[in-house]
């Protein structure tokens, strides 16, 4: 296992991390750059750090090797001349409690920090170096520091291969002749709740709005405006998308329930209300709130997959 240091102040602005990294292949001249080659190596199991504002937020546990993705639209306003195209490595973050603020630590990872590959200044201050290998001392000092619960989060965050899905992409790629064109292969793996939608959705949403559950192992990325009649933009839009339990997916993509913009559950006239009990899923309850964007979308989806 490897420990890597992302500095997401390079990329949009912070909040939580989604459930990805994202860099250019190369800079904006043409020039290769070290610290986007690094994306390359990240292994499934590796131990990832994010930091940002001068804290550490969360630690997180890559999931597969990078591949080809377009540039997330967070990154959109971003002021940089990165192409569409670059390196995207799938990582299952966990948020610090109390995020972990290197500066206020010298004493204990200041030997560290002299080395030209730490990501810090020798005052604690981060530098302008996007994905950094971490030395092991340094990556194991901060994990007794930051108080995270190592062993657990390893086991809560483990890889998943999901070969069969894997393999289903690939054929699908070699059937429609797409090798060679990353966007149009990213697009299938999108389809699939795979790759950079589930990240710009996650970018919006953090939860099932039905369950409450969290764990992205135990949800699907959900398009609310089918993939079938989606422009090549909504189809990775993160707007156009929620993260739901698999059975309460079932209900929303045949049209069995939807959401009012309000979050006040709709749910048709076509759907024996046994199941909902079955499944304990209230309809009087409101799920809060969705953006203007989100609305748009579900506006479609009440106009034309809604079954009332």
């Amino acid at each position: 296992m490897r420990y890597w240091w992302v500095n997401q102040n390079q990329t949009y602005k912070y909040e939580v991390p989604g459930g990805f990294m994202w860099s250019p292949f190369r800079n904006a001249n043409g020039a290769r750059n070290p610290f986007y080659d690094n994306m390359d190596k990240v292994q499934p199991g590796d131990l990832v750090f994010a930091y940002a504002q001068q804290q550490v937020k969360a630690i997180g546990v890559a999931q597969k090797k990078a591949y080809s993705a377009p540039k997330p639209a967070s990154f959109e306003n971003t002021s940089n001349n990165w192409s569409q195209i670059g390196w995207l490595v799938e990582v299952e973050f966990s948020q610090l409690a109390d995020p972990l603020i290197p500066k206020e630590h010298l004493q204990v990872i200041g030997k560290y920090l002299a080395t030209k590959s730490a990501p810090l200044d020798e005052t604690g201050r981060g530098k302008e170096r996007y994905l950094v290998e971490l030395e092991e001392g340094l990556a194991l000092a901060m994990i007794q520091l930051s108080k995270a619960p190592l062993e657990l989060m390893r086991r809560e965050l483990a890889p998943v291969q999901e070969t069969e899905s894997d393999y289903e992409i690939e054929l699908e790629i070699q059937a429609r002749k797409l090798e060679g064109d990353p966007e149009k292969i990213q697009l299938v793996k999108s389809r699939r709740g795979q790759g950079i939608f589930k990240a710009n959705v996650r970018l919006v949403e953090d939860h099932c709005r039905i369950t409450g559950v969290r764990n992205i192992k135990h949800l699907r990325a959900s398009h609310i405006k089918p993939w079938s009649v989606s422009s090549k933009e909504e189809k990775i839009d993160g707007h156009n998308g929620l993260l739901l339990s698999p059975h309460v997916d079932h209900l929303f993509d045949r049209g069995f329930i939807s959401f009012k913009d309000t979050g006040e559950l709709l749910v048709s006239k076509e759907l024996n209300p046994l199941v909902l009990d079955q499944w304990s899923i209230s309809s009087t309850d409101n799920v809060g709130g969705f953006t203007k964007s989100q609305s748009a979308y579900l506006e479609f989806h009440q106009d034309s997959i809604f079954q009332r």
